[in-house]
């Protein structure tokens, strides 16, 4: 029995610990790599972004929101992602301009990714995954997800519910207070 017991200690200090979702690498557009751990602190709303998708225009509206809220720990993390109709085929340059020209985006951009399939990016299997706060697939560009101060989700918005709603600024200013 003792030396069950030995070998199951054993094999359970050899299983790593379960990565922190801040901890999670990620690269931004000009392929410097980041985390949330860059972002202590603060409020993140990520989203998964596309240049040629019907909720583009929702590009101003994240501007707008994070003008709004910036001065008081608030960022914005945009993903492109091509997992829906390839509506975002651009490479990391192309995105970019697109964004600064067509929308004067000042938030940060980060690498396209993958959101959901077999190439999904771990980040997205913390946030989405079965074990997730909010778990389920992301069904379209600019789903919305609200990580606290803390480095936790508190929120999940569906690609429709446009950035300036009630609905997600009450629940952002919640989180800043």
């Amino acid at each position: 029995m003792m030396k069950l017991l030995l070998t199951l200690f054993a094999a359970s200090s050899l299983i790593a610990p379960a990565t922190e979702l801040v901890d999670i690498p990620f690269k931004t557009i000009k392929d410097k790599d980041t985390s949330l751990a860059d972002y202590d602190g603060k409020v993140v709303l990520i989203v998964n972004t596309a240049s040629k998708c019907g909720l583009t225009k929702q590009y101003e509206g994240l501007e707008k929101l994070y003008k709004k809220y910036k001065s008081k720990d608030f960022e914005i993390l945009a993903f492109p992602c091509n997992d829906f109709g390839k509506q975002e085929p651009g490479n990391a340059e192309e995105i970019q301009k697109f964004c600064k020209t067509k929308y004067a985006i000042s938030f940060p951009l980060m690498a396209k990714i993958h959101v959901k399939g077999e190439k999904q990016h771990p980040l997205y299997t913390a946030l989405t995954g079965p074990e997730a706060a909010f778990p389920g697939e992301v069904k379209w560009n600019f789903g919305k997800i609200l990580i606290g101060k803390d480095g936790e989700p508190i929120a999940r918005f569906n690609p429709n519910q446009k950035p300036q709603s009630p609905k997600i600024t009450s629940v952002i200013e919640k989180a800043l207070e």
